[in-house]
């Protein structure tokens, strides 16, 4: 068997930037053994899957050790492949998911993914987190998701400069942590660590925005934000707030089209 294989970094303008993500298409479903194992030889944060429906298209995405719910990047990065590779001609593509139906977009060579939205709860200081992220125990800005840690910083720099003790985020019961501040140039800047999932750092994590945007919508009373993803790699994003969902916005580049002999 041989199966179609792209490489593509999503919310970036040119190659190198963003964050890759590889997308496989299918006709039917591979054995989740299968599936995980083409995600571990490829050794990207992510590897999306899909096969089409009546409606669209059912839509999984496997890191390098597990299935997870939601990603963003690899999302864009498929509906890259699809319109860009497979002569997809609809305005929009509808992907069925673990989260549910969602919905992207191209526009003026943006993709526009609408997303449900997560809202930020907040928690009690967490000694491992804390420990993890050299904080004293005044520290009071921590907030949970869903599926991750939010924690809330005054600075850009303290963003930018922070150096996570990563064996101690493998130990929290969450996907993993995201920390955030405004920014000095964009309404939020943010860095997202899941050491769980094999990831110290993501370069641009499109599901945490579906924390981040809620936040920060709330907190500088404005439904439509600019963010900055502060890995090396960067990653440039703009979210608009639709009550319960979020659109979140960016480009996307191929880096490499390839083929997986089974």
């Amino acid at each position: 068997m041989q199966l179609d294989i792209y490489q593509v970094d999503a919310f970036a303008e040119k190659l190198f930037g963003g964050n890759p993500a590889a997308v496989v298409p299918l006709q039917d479903w591979l054995p989740n053994e299968r599936m995980l194992q083409i995600a571990m030889e490829n050794n990207l944060s992510e590897t999306a899957f899909f096969v089409p429906t009546d409606h669209g298209f059912h839509l999984r995405w496997f890191t390098p050790v597990r299935e997870v719910r939601l990603c963003g990047h690899a999302t864009l990065a498929t509906a890259h492949v699809l319109y860009q590779h497979l002569n997809y001609q609809k305005a929009s593509i509808t992907f069925s998911t673990l989260s549910g139906p969602l919905i992207v977009e191209h526009i003026n060579n943006n993709y526009i993914m609408n997303f449900p939205t997560d809202q930020a709860k907040t928690i009690a200081p967490n000694r491992i987190l804390l420990d993890a992220l050299h904080l004293d125990d005044q520290f009071g800005a921590i907030f949970e998701g869903t599926d991750d840690y939010l924690v809330v910083f005054d600075t850009q720099e303290e963003v930018q400069n922070l150096q996570p003790i990563f064996s101690k985020l493998a130990q929290l019961d969450k996907r993993g942590v995201i920390v955030t501040a405004p920014g000095e140039t964009v309404d939020f800047v943010s860095r997202c660590f899941y050491p769980k999932l094999n990831i110290l750092e993501d370069p641009v994590t499109g599901s945490a925005h579906t924390l981040l945007g809620p936040y920060w919508s709330n907190r500088l009373q404005k439904d439509s934000l600019t963010a900055l993803q502060l890995s090396k790699r960067v990653g440039r994003l703009k979210v608009d707030l639709l009550e319960a969902r979020i659109k979140i916005s960016g480009k996307a580049i191929t880096y490499m089209k390839g083929l997986i002999f089974l």
